[in-house]
């Protein structure tokens, strides 16, 4: 394998594009680091290039020669498992023109040949062959500088795929740090420790891509952007227990819900104390949607107590597990912010299901869980984030306004004992705090005046 660095933009080395400290203060940040395009040019490289960005999950590749198509930043690429089981990251690109490689979302091949002049690739990157050879002075497989570009650095966490070009970047578990234990929980709680990631909802917006991380543990907000779908979810007043997100309705902060700031950019919302502590509390909150009371009455005929437990698993977690700058836990949802352009943004939510590892579920329950599982895609991700998208739009709309150039964060700022750090160094406040803004996007700016060392790598 050889390693290739590459040198940043001459206007980052020699000349910074901003005075970040300028841009970004303790409790506000200027407008241009939404708006400007240069700045979005320069977190491709020091965001979407220097630290460890998620790619995909290993569900979505489990056998030999799986892969799908993804991107790193804007590098489109290619995850596979190749015929050794090694996950890679290939840049999906060919090296003799530039045209992307594979134009599929997913499937299973060994290798990948150009649709422009039919250059063929093997799955590990190494060009197999050329058209007319003879044309070349050369023979060009076998020269390494004619094989695809891989990320350098590809480590998995549990199932979920990450990579880095920054050779200097440390490594996956020492990154992620304190947000693995919330991951682990997230995990744990479904037979085996794992899930199986199914299809997407896929939304687009026109605002930058960092207007959804800093609403992703946002509790200040939820009361007021989705009171509709709150009055949705409990809408029969009947119901012995209030549904969805309905903890949010009066004094949020006065509950035992959190939200905490576990370094390297990452942070974490915890609703769990909310809940009744009590086989079904979890399925209890859940947001109503047609059908869910038959399957429910089923499993209760046919097994009694043990139905409640069945029936958590099929329940959203109420958890927001936010890994920067592109990944959230929530509910049973993976979602995934991918940076379009500084002023659009894919939002992408996968469903997940569960498997019967051991055989205590059966068939027939296995297909009702993870059925009521993907109905759960009806709740929030396609009622509650067509309000988050809508006022990502909004904000990128009110930010045209040059003048007027701050954007405040300082919800809990300088007001004393509001928030603490535990011993482990995590930083923990109320449910409503924007903590966990002021925090990440400390580390957005540490990644912002840093000179990474970014390489790719191509097999030899």
């Amino acid at each position: 394998m050889t390693l290739e660095r590459s040198k940043a933009p001459a206007r980052l080395q020699n000349a910074p594009l901003y005075d970040w400290d300028e841009l970004v203060q303790e409790d506000r940040v200027h407008r241009l680091i939404y708006t400007d395009p240069a700045v979005f040019d320069a977190e491709m490289v020091n965001v979407f290039g220097g630290t460890w960005v998620y790619l995909a999950h290993e569900s979505q590749i489990p056998n030999p020669n799986d892969f799908i198509t993804g991107k790193l930043g804007l590098r489109p690429l290619i995850i596979t498992r190749d015929e050794n089981g090694q996950i890679r990251a290939l840049y999906n690109r060919c090296t003799h023109r530039g045209t992307t490689l594979c134009r599929w979302d997913k499937g299973n091949s060994r290798s990948f040949q150009c649709p422009y002049h039919g250059w063929n690739f093997l799955n590990t990157g190494k060009l197999r062959g050329v058209p007319w050879p003879d044309g070349y002075a050369s023979k060009l497989v076998q020269e390494d500088k004619f094989n695809l570009a891989q990320v350098p650095r590809v480590e998995s966490y549990r199932g979920f795929i990450f990579g880095t070009l920054n050779m200097e970047a440390p490594s996956l578990p020492d990154h992620l740090g304190p947000i693995k234990k919330p991951i682990d929980e997230w995990l744990d709680r479904n037979p085996g420790g794992k899930v199986i990631v199914c299809e997407a909802n896929r939304l687009k917006f026109k605002g930058n891509w960092k207007l959804a991380y800093d609403n992703s543990g946002d509790g200040y907000h939820v009361i007021f952007s989705h009171r509709s779908l709150i009055q949705t979810e409990n809408r029969f007043a009947d119901e012995a227990t209030k549904k969805g997100m309905s903890y949010y309705q009066n004094s949020p902060d006065t509950l035992p819900m959190y939200c905490q700031y576990m370094g390297n950019g990452h942070h974490f919302k915890d609703k769990r104390p909310n809940l009744e502590a009590r086989p079904g509390g979890l399925w209890a909150i859940e947001s109503l949607h047609p059908g869910m009371e038959h399957v429910q009455d089923k499993l209760r005929s046919r097994y009694g107590a043990r139905a409640e437990t069945m029936l958590d698993l099929a329940g959203s977690e109420p958890v927001n597990i936010n890994v920067f700058p592109n990944l959230s836990l929530l509910g049973n949802h993976i979602q995934v912010f991918q940076p379009v352009a500084f002023d659009e943004t894919d939002a992408i939510w996968y469903g997940t299901k569960i498997e019967d590892v051991d055989g205590t579920l059966g068939e027939e329950v296995l297909t009702d869980i993870n059925a009521l599982r993907m109905r759960t895609q009806e709740g929030f991700p396609n009622f509650g984030e067509v309000d988050d998208v809508t006022n990502f739009e909004q904000i990128q709309r009110g930010l045209a306004a040059a003048e007027d150039e701050w954007i405040y964060m300082n919800r809990g700022y300088a007001i004393p004992d509001r928030i603490h750090t535990l011993e482990d160094g995590t930083i923990k406040g109320p449910a409503t705090d924007e903590l966990f803004m002021r925090e990440y996007i400390r580390e957005w700016k540490r990644l912002m005046k840093a000179e990474p060392d970014i390489a790719i790598r191509r097999e030899v």
